[in-house]
Order: structure tokens, then sequence, then C-alpha cells
């Protein structure tokens, strides 16, 4: 069972005025996304991190933008944000899109140099999805924006210290 939000995890987030996060959303389930990006970007944004989207058709296409973009010769990314919705439905593809999307995450975050946070819902119907931008478990596009800025210092402060 899912608390009513990390509220400990708003505690001492770092202000990091050069900090660059690239986010990657789903075109899937549109409304709950972008409201998952708003609250994200509204945090990010009020830490002095600057942001930039790129959005793909679903959830199994994420870890593939990421590593793409990381390889671009882009700006490089301090941090990167997953998100999407994937709601169950009446056959066992949920099962396999959750699959695809956390063991894409965990790969990148095991061989990229900038972290890549997990806002990808994975709920069974759009009213837990809902439950979880704003309502009775927080607001899991803020919890993402908040993991990634401790981890981009972290990060930084781990390579400061190598």
């Amino acid at each position: 069972m899912a608390s009513q939000g990390n509220t400990a995890l708003t505690k001492g987030i770092p202000i990091i005025k050069d900090a660059f996060v690239v986010i990657v959303k789903t075109e899937w389930n549109a409304a709950i996304v972008d409201t998952l990006e708003n609250g994200c970007k509204e945090i990010l944004h009020g830490f002095g991190a600057a942001t930039a989207t790129l959005l793909v058709p679903g959830a199994v296409e994420i870890g593939f933008a990421v590593k793409a973009y990381a390889k671009s010769g882009n700006r490089a990314a301090d941090a990167f944000i997953t998100l999407g919705t994937v709601i169950r439905g009446d056959t066992p593809h949920f099962d396999y899109v959750c699959k695809a999307v956390t063991d894409s995450v965990t790969a990148l975050n095991l061989t990229l140099d900038a972290p890549v946070i997990f806002g990808v819902l994975t709920v069974e119907n759009e009213e837990q999805a809902f439950e979880r931008i704003g309502g009775k478990h927080g607001h899991k596009g803020e919890e993402a924006a908040v993991t990634a800025l401790k981890m981009i210092a972290l990060n930084r402060a781990l390579k400061n210290e190598l």
C-alpha cells in the first residue's frame, strides 16, 4: 500500500542554479502525465533548475529516448525524469509494459553518469492515478523532481570527493 506521499522527501531540497533536467514523458494518458510534468517543472524551476521535455509514444520507449539523448551530444543532463502512466487493462500487456520500463530505467541508472528518476505511475485504474497527482497519495511528479534535485546534489558531491 502506498503512503500519503513522502513528506520527509521535502526536507533539505538543494538549490542547484545550474542544474539541467531532461523530462521524458509519454503521450498515453496525456491528462495525467501532463499533470505529473507540471508538478515536476514547478518544483524544478522553483529550485533553480532548467528543463527540457522529450515526448515519446509510450512507456516502453522511455528508455530509448533517455539513452539517445544522453548520447546525442546535446547539453549534458544532470538528471533524467521519466513520466508516464500505465493503467491495468484486461490483458497481461500491463505486466509486460511495467517490467520493460522498470528494467530500462534500472539499466540506465547503472550505465549513465546522470541519475534516471522513475516517475511512471503503474496503477490499476484512473482513480489511483488521480490520487497520485495531487490527491490523497501526494503528487508523484513533484516527488520525482525533489528526488532528481537530491540525486544531482549527491552525484556532484561524490564526483568532487573522488
